[in-house]
């Protein structure tokens, strides 16, 4: 089955702009095609059930002020196998947001970079964007849930057909304006969903629990001193890692609508390690290097320590003094992980003496770090992470291995980028390791995208199988992987 479900004509092309060409240029057509009619180099395993989701941002009208790669609507690219066989969709996500532009034929919000040009109200922690649903998608309580960096509405999908279900009719209106947060933590073992928003007024950051049968079971504010800017959220098995960091908008041009992100390099990071059903009051804070943080691998305990394990940022606003103040030279630095300092840390919060210790796991610069879930919330040996190079810009994979510090690596071809990496395991499988990596490859040299598998136990081999698809889809956010016993709707 190939079939075109829809076409859109992209009115933000043709751009100077790099974050709307080559490697992140938008799609324009949403699709659904399925083996045999997909062409597969090797063989689809037989023992691979479930879903790859990838979400991204997918840029259809001409922006409003300048755009920036956090700003388009949320599009989802998923591929389904099931014995052998694999079907291939991609759908926008249909945000209030969406639909409204849809009907207009134009922006009616600003991104990320110009807040100060919106004229409606917006969604978000800055209150000014589109809600575009465009950076998480993870699967819980049967239906895939997609948000935003910045906040946004619960949107729930079908994970399979990826239609738009709209915002989550359990509990989205008790979260207010606030929404959610990307990168909400999904607990394998209790099905239950741990999340954070934040904002500019106080209180600063909420942190709440979804059940497994999907009912807000608790939602309380955090008090912090001024607006923060968290990505990640650390989940154990018996607590969350809440992360109020070095880098936030500046709190005096903030009072005057000026919203200048600025790493504040003499204030420390603090980690505030929080119950699962705890509140500000049981908040125990630590406080470590001044770093900026987007993805962790890992949160465990051993001991008295609460671990966490993730990309740490030691230099996230890198000088700018020397760029051009037109042009998209400053873009590229604020976006360039090397010269972010991204590279894989540790921190050690010990709950009995209150101390906290740190220590560098790798120097080459990695980011979107993925991980079993079956052990998320518990110790773990592998991590799979992405190659990253200026320009966020990843082109290969490497998998670390904790226990015996040793590593392997798979780099692409010139001209082909890959997407955050789950790994899936094999059906029936017990093994952390015994399973697959999924990635999305864009591949300028031929413009048709790909979805490549490895054997997660030797990804130096490349991929074992490769779908290639019917179109282009760009390099996009984050991922996630939901074998096909999570795709039930709890009764």
């Amino acid at each position: 089955m190939k079939t075109l479900h829809q076409h859109y004509q992209l009115d933000c092309l043709p751009s100077d702009n790099p974050y709307l060409n080559d490697n992140w240029r938008p799609c324009d057509d949403e699709w659904t095609a399925s083996t045999p009619d997909l062409e597969v180099i090797g063989e689809v395993p037989r023992d691979l059930n479930g879903v790859y989701l990838r979400n991204g941002h997918n840029q259809i009208h001409a922006p409003i002020g300048k755009y920036h790669p956090f700003d388009g609507d949320g599009m989802v690219h998923a591929v389904h196998f099931d014995g052998g066989t694999a079907t291939y969709r991609n759908r926008f996500i249909r945000t209030t947001g969406f639909l409204a532009e849809a009907v207009a034929g134009e922006s009616l919000w600003p991104g990320i970079i110009e807040p100060r040009k919106a004229v409606r109200r917006g969604w978000g922690s800055i209150g000014a964007m589109k809600d575009n649903a465009g950076t998480d998608v993870k699967v819980h309580a049967g239906r895939a849930l997609a948000a935003m960096s910045q906040c946004s509405e619960p949107y729930r999908l079908d994970p399979v057909t990826l239609d738009t279900l709209g915002p989550d009719p359990a509990w989205a209106r008790a979260l207010g304006t606030r929404g959610i947060c990307s990168h909400f933590q999904i607990d394998a073992h209790s099905g239950e969903m741990m999340f954070f928003n934040f904002g500019e007024q106080p209180p600063y950051f909420n942190y709440g629990v979804v059940s497994a049968d999907n009912k807000l079971v608790h939602y309380e504010p955090i008090d912090l001193p001024h607006a923060t800017w968290p990505h990640d959220l650390g989940m154990s098995e018996h607590y969350c890692v809440i992360h109020d960091l070095s880098m936030f908008f500046d709190p005096e041009r903030l009072k005057k609508g000026q919203h200048r992100l600025h790493f504040h390099r003499d204030r420390p990071a603090r980690f505030g390690v929080i119950p699962r059903f705890g509140a500000s009051r049981d908040v125990k804070w630590f406080e470590g290097m001044p770093c900026y943080i987007l993805h962790l691998a890992n949160t465990y305990e051993v001991g008295d320590e609460i671990i966490m394990d993730g990309a740490i940022q030691t230099n996230p606003v890198p000088d700018l003094s020397g760029l051009p103040k037109e042009g998209y030279a400053r873009m590229h630095a604020l976006l360039s992980m090397d010269l972010q300092e991204t590279r894989m840390h540790r921190w050690r919060f010990n709950m009995k003496t209150g101390q906290i210790r740190e220590e560098d796991l790798d120097d080459e610069v990695t980011e979107f770090p993925m991980i079993d879930t079956r052990v998320k919330g518990r110790p773990n040996r592998y991590v799979y992470n992405a190659l990253a190079k200026p320009e966020w810009k990843l082109d290969g994979l490497k998998k670390y291995d904790w226990q015996t510090g040793r590593s392997q690596r798979w780099e692409a071809p010139k001209g082909c980028f890959v997407s955050e990496s789950p790994f899936a395991a094999r059906e029936g499988s017990t093994a952390e390791d015994d399973g697959y990596v999924v990635t999305y490859v864009t591949n300028l040299n031929t413009g048709r995208g790909e979805c490549a598998v490895f054997d997660a136990r030797d990804i130096t081999r490349g991929p074992v199988c490769r779908i290639i698809l019917p179109h282009h889809i760009p390099m996009g956010a984050h991922a996630c992987w939901a074998p096909a016993s999570a795709l039930k709707v709890p009764q």
